[in-house]
């Protein structure tokens, strides 16, 4: 329960009083997808009673970026600076790590949520498909956080130092309870299957172009693997 707790501490910015040792987590980073159960939970539960669905898919994806406190989201504007950023990889990597934020992390934020947005609003089932995509992305994470070998030390480097290959097993099996929801199987299959893809691509991109992967890549990875999910809930 410790590890559960110190990962929702980490992970949301719900009051969870006091702080519990984050090792507890960083020993079980495949916990991940239990924090993706919860914040997408309480999105859901927000956007359920909301008939319209512009409304809906603005509040739900309002709540998933307030559980979280934006961390993740911060991650992604991060990201969008360092891919924009000209010159070679040093250059790359101050873009990412600096504190400013430029065009690239506007256009990536407004990108990854338009698509998402728009996804949304078109799904037969706002709730669960929101619920879907957090465990989903917060799957991602966990993933990207056994494989992607860090450039530089930070909370990825002490995550990434405790995680072990047999982690990628746990988290997929926490991920099967969403085939307990009533949405179409085809489409549950697709959006882990994508998953997973977009977790070896977010790997060999960052590794190309920073040299590993770093906390902003994982929290980048939440926002992609959110929006892509959507999308694919969507068309099915």
């Amino acid at each position: 329960m410790r590890s559960v707790l110190a990962l929702l501490q980490f992970c949301t910015s719900l009051p969870l009083g006091r702080p519990v040792e984050f090792e507890h987590f960083a020993r079980r980073s495949y916990l991940y997808p239990l924090a993706g159960y919860l914040i997408g939970g309480i999105a859901a539960i927000v956007t359920c009673w909301i008939t319209s669905p512009t409304v809906g898919a603005a509040v739900a994806i309002a709540a998933v970026l307030l559980l979280s406190g934006c961390n993740h989201f911060d991650g992604l504007l991060d990201l969008g600076d360092g891919l924009m950023a000209h010159g070679g990889r040093e250059k790359r990597i101050a873009a990412m790590t600096d504190r400013t934020t430029g065009t690239g992390a506007v256009a990536a934020g407004i990108m990854v949520t338009l698509l998402a947005f728009s996804g949304l609003q078109v799904v037969a089932n706002i709730p669960l498909t929101i619920l879907a995509a957090e465990v989903c992305a917060k799957t991602a994470m966990s993933w990207l956080t056994t494989l992607g070998a860090p450039f530089r030390e930070g909370i990825h480097s002490y995550l990434h130092g405790f995680a072990k290959p047999w982690f990628l097993v746990p988290a997929f099996l926490l991920t099967l309870p969403l085939f307990l929801m009533p949405l179409p199987r085809a489409a549950l299959v697709l959006a882990l299957a994508s998953t997973a893809i977009i977790t070896a691509l977010m790997l060999l991109l960052s590794r190309r172009v920073f040299g590993g992967v770093n906390g902003d890549v994982v929290g980048a990875s939440n926002e992609i693997v959110r929006a892509v999910v959507i999308l694919l809930i969507a068309l099915a």
